[in-house]
């Protein structure tokens, strides 16, 4: 199959993928939430117009707020995000907010982390997706114990470690884009959606994994023995169809949940959206041309 055969090209756009996500991480970082730099959230709705966002931003500008950002929410709304907010601060920032008609204003939540809190939770949020990739490489090899020829079953589950870590770095690096340009913040539920599009892309990858071992496992039964290169390339045109097509109903389904849900499921409908596609991709065009690479790398030290 072209994926196999020109896979050296689906190596180069993985790597530039990789290294333009992980340049735009490097250079801009990520905008971390209140979740996990601790502050203070507010959202307010307006029963009538909102006041322009630039003035709000001159008005709050006048306090002693530090660095703070606000963004529009739905069509009459916005969320602020600031330090850590004392009772006389928040009531003096409501005040700022509604202007001279305070009754045409209301306060729908009012959240504050810590500090520490924030920072234990970053390290959770970071620890849990290590644990997943690993618990996810465990189960591979695992499951592929009784493959070993031409390549090792250990090697199914390194090949599916680089598949997600490309599938995790790259809606990252998105995530650094949008976050230096659009302020977009990163919370918990950026790593909930991080840790389910590991789940979704394993799945690719292992369709194929099992394909490929069940093809081995009848390879020369019924006609001449195939090479390893031409097994793993009759496997993927087996289950490229089927790939594409379930990727497809949930990337159509992210798509309705991004326009037509609450505002605040659009982050987590967007990294969705970029990981379910990014993981498609790896489990079809990186993960399987990975164990051809292995394969030839291996009869070569031979």
């Amino acid at each position: 199959m072209f994926v196999i055969k020109y896979r050296k090209i689906f190596y180069w756009i993985s790597g530039l993928l990789m290294g333009f996500s992980l340049l735009s991480i490097l250079v801009w970082g990520l905008n971390f939430g209140i979740d996990f730099t601790g502050g203070s959230l507010l959202e307010v709705s307006y029963t009538s117009a909102r006041p322009a966002m630039n003035t709000l931003q001159s008005d709050l500008s006048s306090l002693n707020l530090g660095q703070f950002s606000i963004r529009p929410v739905g069509d009459n709304g916005y969320i602020l995000r600031t330090k850590n907010l004392s009772e006389p601060e928040r009531q003096e920032v409501v005040a700022k907010i509604a202007g001279p008609n305070p009754e045409s204003m209301t306060v729908k939540q009012f959240n504050t982390i810590g500090p520490i809190l924030g920072d234990e939770l970053r390290g959770k949020a970071i620890l849990s997706i290590i644990l997943v990739i690993l618990a996810i490489v465990f189960f591979i090899t695992f499951a592929f114990r009784k493959v070993s020829e031409p390549v090792s079953s250990w090697k199914y589950g390194l090949v599916a470690v680089v598949a997600l870590i490309h599938d995790v770095i790259v809606p990252t690096g998105f995530f650094a884009i949008l976050g230096h340009f659009a302020n977009f913040e990163v919370d918990t539920l950026f790593v909930t959606a991080i840790l389910v599009i590991l789940g979704f892309s394993v799945h690719d990858t292992i369709v194929v994994f099992d394909r490929t071992r069940e093809n081995l496992k009848h390879n020369g039964d019924a006609g001449p023995r195939r090479s390893f290169e031409e097994i793993v390339g009759r496997s993927v045109s087996q289950t490229f169809t089927r790939s594409i097509n379930t990727s497809l109903t949930v990337v159509l389904s992210l798509i309705v949940l991004y326009f037509l849900g609450a505002e605040s499921t659009h982050n987590f409908a967007l990294v969705m959206l970029v990981g379910i596609i990014a993981g498609t991709y790896s489990s079809i065009f990186l993960g399987s041309p990975l164990l051809v690479t292995l394969e030839k790398w291996q009869s070569r030290k031979k």
